[in-house]
C-alpha cells in the first residue's frame, strides 16, 4: 500500500513553483486594479461593450476548442 502512495505529496519544487504562481497572480489582480482605477472619468459606450462581450466570448470558445481537440487527439491515440 505504502508503495501506492509514492510521489503523491507536494514535493519543494512544486511548491515554490505554486508560491511563484500566486505571486504572479497577485501582480496581475495589483495592476488591473491600479488601471481601473485610474480611468474613473472614461465612459465605454455600448458598443464597446457588445465588443468586449463578443471578444470574451470568442477567446472562450477558442479555449474550448483546443482544450477538446486536446482531450480527443489523447483519447484516440493521435499524441506521438
Amino acid at each position: 500500500m505504502d508503495k501506492m502512495r509514492q510521489g503523491v505529496g507536494l514535493t519543494p519544487f512544486g511548491a515554490v513553483a505554486i508560491l511563484v504562481m500566486l505571486g504572479i497572480l497577485g501582480w496581475a489582480v495589483w495592476y488591473a486594479v491600479g488601471a481601473w482605477t485610474a480611468m474613473r472619468g472614461v465612459t465605454i459606450s455600448t458598443l464597446g461593450w457588445v465588443f468586449m462581450g463578443l471578444g470574451v466570448t470568442v477567446t472562450f470558445l477558442v479555449g474550448a476548442g483546443l482544450m477538446a481537440l486536446v482531450f480527443y487527439s489523447s483519447r484516440h491515440d493521435m499524441d506521438r
